[in-house]
């Protein structure tokens, strides 16, 4: 009897987590390919958040996107 496992380790984790956003295989650009992120955060926190946004005339999502971006720099990008 052969024994089969769930899932194999990825031999290259960055093109493993891509390909799992793109079952057909095909490959893009590395902007087209999202994740989705879940936070807990207090009730009290969130409606901050979500006027903050609101004022700033954003969405949630952009402007949650361009904080992490800022603090999370591409490798070569400046600080």
């Amino acid at each position: 009897m052969t024994r089969r496992s769930f899932a194999a380790r990825p031999g290259d984790p960055d093109n493993w987590i891509k390909a799992a956003d793109d079952p057909r295989g095909r490959r893009a650009d590395a902007i087209a390919y999202t994740a989705r992120l879940t936070i807990d955060v207090t009730p009290d926190l969130r409606g901050r958040i979500k006027v903050t946004a609101f004022r700033r005339g954003q969405t949630v999502a952009d402007m949650l996107r361009d904080l992490l971006a800022d603090a999370f720099p591409a490798e070569g990008d400046a600080p």
